[in-house]
């Protein structure tokens, strides 16, 4: 199994935000539930800001968890929000804090959505730049336009990786200076790149390489083009452990060699403004799913518990999304949390599928119906990426506390 976060432990058992499992389940009103802790995801901020360079501006990763009350803390915290779709628009307007819109195929709907309301538009291929232009035209407004940015390099290490090949997301390179041109001279407001190599990095070294690399190539695309960016997105990428043998990401090695590149940062990008854009990162640790034990059995020697959640909820900690071979997530009996593992057992969801497990043989206290089952690193790519209308079955609930 993966390893659980510090800091669930107390004399109680397994807290959420100081709070027992049950009574977060008496309040939500039952199982299966996503538990947000909400000081957690303060002090990833907290610890984020400490780390890096004062002039590097933070935002949030709308699409790691959209759940509206989460977001509205997170605004509190952050300087601006990434989203990927006007539904998540929709959840972030109203909160006070820049936005800028990534992701191919937005629709000529989303494209005036967007533009009517001031977001910055991440420009994914050259026919979209025309889209936008036309729309902005049309309405009568000044379109607010980057560009996302396919690098020639890719982040090394990355669960997956985003640059250095040939994608659907973002422009090549080589092609980006021109369009900057052909935007500045169409009357846009250009607001700069967005450069993101990879995801789910649990290494500082290969993180610092990639936001160098970034600068350099920023910095080139700028002098081909004449005109300094804006702003840079340097993406994000930093991991969480999920799995057996992974080790946390030093965040702070990571500031330390920005911080490093900066002081090197060429001319051309003094006065552009750097961020940093994270979702799991800050979130995905905050989160745990709680599901209900309803059965347990036996077959062919093999000991079940059947619970009352699953992959459609929680698809990411059945080995369905991005697994190329299927390992466990960190796994608990929640109400025996503080008891030795005795017991070697297969955690099943409630779907019609041999897909469906949550935990595949894993050691744990002895569990009995009724017992609670938590799912750690659930905060981000939870119930959202998920299948939730597989099978018919109900919706989980969400708290924050």
């Amino acid at each position: 199994m993966g390893p659980i976060p510090p800091g669930f432990a107390g004399d109680e058992g397994l807290l959420i935000g100081r709070t027992d499992v049950e009574t977060l389940i008496a309040t939500a009103g039952g199982t299966p539930l996503f538990a947000y802790d909400g000081a957690r995801i303060e002090a990833q901020v907290v610890r984020l800001r400490a780390a890096f360079p004062r002039e590097i501006s933070l935002h949030y990763a709308v699409k790691a968890n959209p759940y509206e009350p989460l977001l509205i803390q997170i605004a509190k915290l952050v300087d601006g929000f990434d989203i990927a779709s006007a539904g998540e628009l929709g959840r972030v307007a109203g909160l006070g804090l820049p936005i800028s819109f990534a992701g191919p195929g937005k629709r000529e709907s989303e494209l005036e959505a967007a533009l009517r309301a001031g977001v910055t538009l991440n420009l994914e291929s050259e026919a979209e730049a025309d889209r936008a232009l036309a729309v902005a035209g049309r309405i009568g407004v000044t379109a607010k336009l980057a560009i996302r940015v396919n690098p020639p390099f890719g982040l090394k290490g990355a669960g997956m990786r985003m640059g250095g090949l040939a994608s659907p997301f973002g422009i090549d390179h080589d092609r980006v200076p021109a369009l900057v041109r052909r935007l500045l001279a169409a009357g846009a407001d250009w607001r700069g790149l967005h450069i993101y190599a990879g995801s789910q990095s649990l290494a500082a070294e290969a993180l610092v390489d990639a936001q160098c690399a970034t600068l350099a190539l920023a910095a080139s695309i700028a002098t081909e083009a004449g005109a300094a960016p804006p702003e840079l997105n340097l993406g994000g990428g930093f991991g969480i452990p999920y799995f057996h043998g992974d080790r946390s990401l030093d965040v702070e090695a990571v500031g330390r060699g920005l911080a490093q590149s900066l002081e090197a940062l060429p001319p051309i990008l003094r006065d552009t403004r750097l961020v940093i854009e994270l979702g799991r990162w800050l979130v995905g640790e905050a989160g745990v799913y709680l599901a209900r034990v309803v059965d347990r059995k036996l077959s062919r020697g093999r000991t079940f518990l059947v619970t009352d959640g699953g992959l459609h909820h929680m698809l990411a900690a059945s080995g369905n999304f991005g697994q190329l071979l299927r390992r466990n997530y960190p796994i608990a009996n929640a109400s025996r949390f503080a008891e030795e593992p005795c017991d070697e057992v297969t955690v099943a969801g409630c779907l019609c599928t041999p897909l469906d497990l949550l935990g595949d043989e894993v050691m744990l206290p002895r569990t009995q119906v009724g017992d609670l089952i938590a799912i750690f690193c659930a905060g981000a790519y939870g119930r959202t990426a998920s299948p939730a209308n597989f099978l018919g079955q109900p919706e989980p609930r969400e708290i924050v506390v």
